[in-house]
């Protein structure tokens, strides 16, 4: 079976660097795999990805060696297994909140006698290898999103799930339940705070902690923390940061030269 390039690059005792995919073409996920990203995943949560475009942006992944995730709506085992079938080799669920809702999670992701996961990998079998079955459960990742007071609370409970691979944080969901108001790269205390108790728990567990930020600067800074998976932005925060530097730029320039061509007065 095709190797898990996330999970080569934790077992070297790496950080994995991942994109972020939420506009709904293929073509735009091939342009971000070209970019050179460790992973990618394609968002079905938030963004406006649909099942089909999504298995056409995995298609467009599959061009690199990156590797190709998903981060489903719901903890629903449907969403979760349809994600895997169609070639995924991790799974992001949300809100995932106590041990119970974990064990539901990664059950979905593993065949028995380890979960129940259906069989019908059609097309990771073609992305994956003919001897899918046999190896997926030790290849896909099995990651919960941590991003309520009531999860920090069952922290403990949560991580000690077996057949949990990560964890990753949704950082203003997290604000948002702490009480505070949503947003990325929070330095204050409170955040700061709940970050450290969640990768001194991943180190206590075995589990990887992951991370949504807004600049490359906070993801370094999380890695320096202890963070093993950061994600930096997303394709459209690239775009339009690339396109209002651009514009930025331009418009600059063109006034610029409109003052140097302004004739000078005879008085």
């Amino acid at each position: 079976m095709r190797p898990n390039r996330v999970r080569e690059i934790w077992q070297a005792g790496g950080a994995v660097i991942n994109g972020w995919c939420g506009i709904p073409s293929g073509f735009a996920a091939e342009v971000m795999a070209h970019m050179g990203w460790d992973s990618l995943v394609v968002d079905m949560q938030h963004g406006v990805v649909d099942y089909q475009v999504m298995v056409s942006m995995l298609q467009g992944i599959s061009t690199t060696a990156v590797t190709p995730m998903v981060r489903v709506p719901w903890n629903t085992p449907a969403d979760i297994m349809k994600s895997l079938d169609a070639g995924a080799y991790g799974i992001i669920c949300p809100m995932v909140n106590s041990r119970r809702e974990c064990e539901a999670f990664v059950g979905a992701c593993r065949y028995a006698p380890r979960g129940y996961r259906s069989s019908g990998p059609i097309r990771a079998t073609l992305y994956g290898g003919p001897d899918y079955h046999a190896k997926a459960d030790d290849t896909v990742l099995a990651i919960a999103m941590i991003e309520t007071r009531e999860a920090l609370d069952n922290l403990d409970d949560v991580l000690s799930t077996p057949g949990l691979d990560g964890i990753y944080v949704g950082p203003s969901d997290l604000s948002i339940s702490l009480g505070h108001s949503p947003g990325l790269d929070k330095t204050d205390e409170f955040m700061i705070s709940a970050l450290q108790k969640i990768v001194d728990g991943c180190k206590r567990h075995k589990v990887r902690a992951g991370l949504h930020t807004g600049s490359s600067a906070y993801a370094k800074r999380m890695i320096a923390m202890g963070f093993q998976f950061v994600t930096v932005m997303g394709d459209v925060r690239l775009m339009n940061m690339a396109g209002q530097q651009v514009i930025r730029e331009m418009r600059e320039g063109a006034q610029a030269a409109a003052t140097s061509a302004k004739p000078s007065s005879p008085y």
